[in-house]
Formats: C-alpha cells, sequence, structure tokens
C-alpha cells in the first residue's frame, strides 16, 4: 500500500475566521476574461497569521529571526501527533502522561478545535485549547523544534504572550490554524513548506502528514 499523504491545511478564502481585529483574508480580481481583458489575474491580501502559518521569533522578539532565517530540515521529517481531545488546555502535566516518544523533534498537538474545522467560514472562537506556559517550557525543555496546533494560536485566548516568547526565544517553530481532523494520532512524516518571503515574522505554509 504506498504511503497516504494528508492535508491538514486550512484553506484561504474571505470567510475564514482570524484572529480579532486581523485584516484577514481579501481575494479580488485584477483581470477577468468574462469582462474582455486576456487573462484571469487575481489579488491576495492578508494578514501573514491568517490560515495555516508560522510563527518566526521575530513574531515576538525584534530583531531577531525571520521566516526566511529558518532551516526547511526543521519543518519536513518525522513528527509525532498528539491526543488531546476532550482537554480544555494541555499542561506539562499531560505532555509527561501522553506517552510522547523521546526522540520526537516535530509535535502536533491534536484537539477538540479540529472538529471546528468542518466548517472553513465557522466564526471566530476564544474557547479553543491551546498550551499553558508550563506546557511550552516542558516543550523548550525536550529540545522539540516545531510545535503545531489545530487552533488560531499556541497559546490559550486570555493568556498573556509568555507562551509563545518562550518558544520562539529557543527558536521553536510555531505552527497555527491545522486542521487534523483527519490525522489519527501517532507518528508521521511532516511536510510543511512555507512560501518565501524576506523579512517577516509569519508566513503561510501548505502542510501535509505522510503515513509511514
Amino acid at each position: 500500500m504506498s504511503n497516504q499523504i494528508i492535508d491538514i491545511s486550512v484553506p484561504l478564502h474571505p470567510g475564514l475566521p482570524v484572529w480579532p481585529g486581523s485584516h484577514g483574508v481579501h481575494i479580488s480580481r485584477l483581470m477577468e476574461v468574462a469582462k474582455g481583458d486576456i487573462a484571469n489575474v487575481s489579488r491576495l491580501d492578508i494578514d501573514v497569521h491568517s490560515g495555516s502559518h508560522i510563527d518566526a521569533p521575530l513574531h515576538f522578539l525584534d530583531g531577531t529571526d525571520t521566516t526566511d532565517d529558518i532551516p526547511l530540515d526543521k519543518m519536513v521529517g518525522p513528527c509525532w501527533v498528539a491526543d488531546f481531545r476532550g482537554q480544555e488546555r494541555i499542561t506539562a502535566a499531560g505532555l509527561e502522561a501522553a506517552a510522547i516518544p523521546a526522540d520526537t523533534r516535530r509535535l502536533l498537538f491534536k484537539t477538540d478545535n479540529s472538529s471546528f474545522w468542518k466548517d472553513f467560514a465557522q466564526p471566530f472562537r476564544t474557547d479553543f485549547t491551546s498550551l499553558t506556559l508550563d506546557a511550552a517550557q516542558w516543550v523548550a525543555a525536550r529540545g522539540i523544534e516545531l510545535v503545531g496546533i489545530d487552533c488560531h494560536s499556541i497559546q490559550l485566548y486570555d493568556d498573556p504572550f509568555d507562551t509563545h516568547i518562550v518558544l520562539l526565544e529557543r527558536k521553536v517553530v510555531i505552527v497555527e490554524s491545522l486542521n487534523l481532523r483527519d490525522a489519527a494520532p501517532g507518528a508521521y512524516e511532516l511536510i510543511c513548506l512555507p512560501l518565501r518571503v524576506r523579512g517577516l515574522e509569519g508566513v503561510p505554509v501548505r502542510a501535509v502528514l505522510r503515513t509511514l
């Protein structure tokens, strides 16, 4: 049986839920064949933190690495999808109990958030599951190079930005707004390729899992 590829990206479109106050996603036509133009040409105007995207250290740490500085080998390779469905938050104690393999370098969190992606035009929700500060400290201490979550932020909605900062100070790649509905917990190969744009703190990705 050939390896299965599971697309875990969220499609960009104007109705996509985004963080309150975000510019969001805007798509318009610059040229249209139907209106007599020679070709169809579109414009994509987005907040780079819309949909599936990575955060680089520059997001919260001025003068540090941009998305283009992140080595691609951090975003391609063996990956573990950990099951945190039924939990309101991901804590260090919960990570200790989750039987995550000791050699894990890329870790994705499947939570109840993934069920939200049945509708890619859902309203923004503030009750998503994400990491507490001590969970981020656990990740950083374990030498994990990439973490991904199936919601808008790696930190809880009402928490301060310390969770991001702990991870970004250790150059842990943060991947947000993944859709893990079709990914069973366990081992995969992750391929998470960002758009190559210079000077940004965040950028959209196309992320897939390949079964082993």
